[in-house]
């Protein structure tokens, strides 16, 4: 019976993506002339693959967990083999449900944003084929079936960013896009190349447990690998400076926006979490992670307090974030990091198709007062009440806060974010705050007592499949994460003190540069441009009705 059950769910996984395939035999072209079939076989196909999903999960519960290949053929060079192998874990079935929940909302949400659209058909077309592709790279167990899906799920996914060709902002993002994502795909190429031709096995499940079979140091053909992955993850992360793509993409529909931010922008972590057993084994990759990751954090924060449109800042957001799971990565807390996707998906996704009725409240006659600045003494004390909190709570659950450096750092985080929500509960009254601050703590305790259990109950669920993580040791590694905390300490500082920060020239100064990328992503666009004279000049002001406008980019 347990044979049974792991094979059936096996072969569900199997059978998941596949109707979101289907389409692929009819082409563009067809499913443009039969819009409402498409449209039928699009949302058909996505709520077959979240009740397969579900299926599967109930079956993953009762631990029949298991990797089945159905299919095998040989290839040559020592490259081991090309196989449809369907590895059934934690880790992907848990990815496999979240991505088949955010590709049905999706979907369904396209059925009535995209009605009337003369190109409708072609539409839930590409759309089907990249949610089925993305759902295929997270149940591959064959390093080879992963990579064939993972470059063609970019391949598809351009199509949806220049969808509408008019728009040259959107064909600039995709073309950036593009040549970052083909770099991207080269370099995993030559990783998988060096992992299979040095192991002698193209498994995944297999590959974990040779290099768990390694004692020592790793060779080096498998540490170059490991900096290959690491370069590959970044770029597909849209990590700042390579970041311009991922906030000019918004000229795309709505829910390519929420598909990209809500899902396939987590390929480069779930490649990540795919390949731990061998960055693992790679401390300085970690240090790379972390250094990346908490570059992105700062740079992106501080773009989006300037940015000026609301799906604008929800990129620089994503960016962020995306930062934040790299740093995660590269501290070791694989779990937490899983964690933030899940919780970063879900709520981007609602982010992303409420953008719109957000737009309808900002329209009301009567604006909303502008941000004032904190007191030094309300942010200190709102500081001091969040880290309490998290000490306390974590005291009650037995978290080892002071016991282990990393999670140590991430209370300090928590705190730090908590003091927001106590900071913002203080603002809302004028006389008596006694009560209000209370009911602010107690919410903050609840929110400290959620994320520490679902932590923990993450960290035991999938520590079948990520190792446990190596504790960062030594001066550099200690320097960064006191680095950490002093970078999200700062950020709460200039948050909530930025009216008063504008005042003085040369934050003044900042802000505009900020306002501004930088400037390095409007030098990578010039040099999109000289080599695609089809573009024309985007460094003026575009102004399109359909979508939020992005910013106007001030030229040097």
């Amino acid at each position: 019976m347990p044979v049974q059950l792991s094979t059936l769910s096996a072969i569900l996984m199997l059978i998941l993506p596949w109707p979101l395939l289907l389409p692929i035999l009819l082409g563009a072209n067809w499913a443009n002339r039969h819009s409402r079939l498409i449209k039928k076989l699009t949302i058909g196909s996505a709520w077959f693959a979240l009740g397969d999903g579900i299926v599967i999960t109930a079956i993953s519960l009762t631990g029949q967990q298991d990797s089945k290949t159905f299919f095998e053929l040989p290839l040559p060079w020592h490259l081991a083999q090309f196989a449809l192998n369907e590895d059934v874990n934690s880790l992907s079935v848990v990815m496999m449900l979240l991505v088949a929940l955010v590709g049905l909302i999706v979907s369904r949400y396209a059925l009535t944003y995209m009605e009337g659209d003369p190109h409708e058909g072609s539409f839930h077309y590409w759309l089907s084929i990249t949610l089925g592709s993305f759902l295929t790279v997270i149940t591959a167990g064959n390093v080879w079936e992963f990579f064939v899906f993972w470059v063609a799920t970019s391949l598809f996914l351009h199509h949806l960013l220049a969808f509408y060709p008019e728009r040259p902002l959107a064909l600039l993002a995709a073309r950036k896009k593009y040549i970052l994502h083909r770099i991207a795909d080269l370099s995993l190429f030559i990783a998988l190349l060096l992992v299979v031709h040095t192991l002698h096995t193209a498994d995944f499940n297999h590959i974990m447990v040779s290099i768990a079979s390694i004692k020592g140091g790793l060779p080096n053909t498998l540490q170059f690998a490991a900096a290959l992955v690491l370069l590959s993850a970044v770029l597909k992360s849209a990590q700042v400076p390579l970041h311009g793509w991922l906030i000019q993409v918004m000229e795309a529909p709505t829910p390519v926006s929420a598909l990209l931010h809500a899902g396939i922008i987590y390929t480069g972590t779930f490649l990540l979490m795919r390949m731990v057993p061998l960055m693992s084994r790679v401390p300085w990759t970690g240090d790379l992670l972390i250094v990346i990751g908490l570059i992105s954090i700062a740079t992106a924060s501080l773009m989006m307090m300037t940015s000026t449109n609301i799906k604008g800042s929800l990129a620089y957001s994503t960016s962020a974030q995306m930062g934040f799971m790299l740093m995660e990565l590269g501290l070791g807390l694989y779990a937490l990091a899983l964690l933030h996707i899940v919780s970063h998906s879900v709520y981007k996704a609602h982010a992303f198709l409420s953008s719109g009725s957000i737009v309808e409240y900002f329209r009301w006659p009567v604006m909303p007062a502008g941000p004032s600045s904190a007191p030094l003494g309300k942010i200190t004390l709102s500081l001091v009440l969040g880290a309490i909190t998290v000490m306390v709570t974590g005291w009650l659950l037995k978290v080892p806060l002071l016991g282990d450096l990393p999670i140590t750092v991430m209370g300090i985080i928590l705190a730090v974010a908590l003091s927001h929500l106590i900071s913002s509960a203080i603002s809302q009254v004028k006389s008596s705050t006694l009560p209000f601050l209370w009911i602010s703590i107690g919410i903050s305790a609840l929110v400290a007592t959620l994320y520490f259990l679902l932590g923990s109950w993450f960290m035991a669920l999938f520590a079948p499949v990520l190792p446990e993580p190596l504790s960062p040791t030594g001066v550099v590694q200690d320097a960064l994460l006191g680095l950490i905390v002093m970078v999200f300490v700062a950020l709460l500082l200039i948050q909530q003190m930025l009216p008063r920060l504008l005042k003085q020239p040369v934050w003044h100064a900042i802000f505009v540069h900020l306002y501004n990328d930088l400037y390095v992503d409007m030098i990578f666009s010039r040099w999109i441009q000289k080599f695609s004279p089809p573009y024309k000049d985007v460094s003026a002001p575009q102004n399109h009705e359909s979508e939020p406008s992005l910013r106007e980019v001030t030229s040097l």
